[in-house]
């Protein structure tokens, strides 16, 4: 399967991996806990919890 490669808006310009419409959390979560997602006019926080789960929040 071939991947594709979607950049993130993040100061460090990462590179994440697209296999399909797949993403690998350990790429989203390999260097914080929290990521902020914009959707629209709308800011929404997803966390990784201590337990190893998601939160999303608005």
């Amino acid at each position: 399967m071939a991947g594709t490669q979607a950049e993130t808006p993040s100061e460090t310009g990462k590179m994440l991996i697209m296999r399909g419409n797949r993403l690998d959390s350990r790429e989203l979560f390999s260097s914080e806990r929290e990521i902020i997602i914009v959707h629209g006019e709308e800011t929404y926080r997803l966390r990784l919890t201590s337990q190893n789960k998601l939160i999303l929040t608005k």
